[in-house]
């Protein structure tokens, strides 16, 4: 059975990707903070028939973000599928949002931490095994200003700033598997989840990663709801 690995799992986007993937027959592994909130998700998704399980850990802590890849292959084997979209509902410690003009090294780095590094280090414990078996997918999510800066207010400045450094790599990580089994994309969600209508509903984000997971067409995704 493959496995689709979730980091930044939440009750939203994560939980209506897993559940996405599960009914098309792959296990789940659920990354996030906290062990409660992720057995909670995971007993969610067992109910419905699908298997699941969480790991805790920390993006902004890269040797428990290893831990945690090293524990989800102890439990389910090779993973097939990586899907990286942490987003911080809740404070996150050190994580500050300000606008361009008030941004500073030691605001950004955090920032560059939570989504660069986080989504390097989450990449590094599955792509070489990926590129060792010639398949295997990487999806990661960003808010519509790692595209389009304009697409966020002012005080998204450092998030913008960590979305586009995080929008670039992945390019270029697509341009670089480019001809292989491994494919790459960047998703850039113009919207509010869950603040509108049907279309910012996660479920319906969700169905759109099993489209690009399977058609496996370009870089480059924008989801913008009408």
């Amino acid at each position: 059975m493959p496995t689709i690995a979730i980091v930044g799992a939440g009750p939203g986007l994560g939980l209506s990707i897993a559940r996405v993937f599960g009914r098309n027959g792959f296990s789940v592994a659920l990354v996030s903070r906290t062990q409660d909130k992720l057995d909670r998700l995971a007993a969610e998704l067992a109910e419905s028939g699908l298997d699941a399980a969480g790991f805790a850990a920390d993006v902004m802590d890269r040797p428990s973000l290893a831990a945690a890849f090293t524990r989800i292959k102890e439990r389910f084997g090779d993973i097939d599928v990586l899907e990286y979209s942490p987003a911080p509902h809740n404070p996150v410690p050190g994580i500050t949002m300000t606008a361009a003009l008030d941004a500073t090294v030691d605001n950004i780095q955090p920032q560059l931490d939570y989504y660069l590094y986080g989504a390097l280090t989450a990449a590094q414990q599955v792509l070489p095994e990926m590129i060792k078996r010639d398949t295997g997918t990487l999806l990661f999510t960003t808010g519509g200003s790692s595209m389009d800066p304009h697409a966020a207010p002012p005080e998204f400045g450092t998030i913008a700033i960590a979305g586009a450094a995080l929008r670039a790599w992945v390019l270029k990580l697509h341009e670089s598997t480019a001809g292989t089994g491994v494919y790459a994309a960047h998703v850039p969600i113009f919207a509010w989840i869950g603040a509108g209508g049907p279309e910012t509903h996660p479920d319906t984000i969700a169905q759109r990663y099993w489209d690009i997971h399977t058609k496996r067409d370009g870089a480059e995704h924008p989801y913008a709801a009408p």
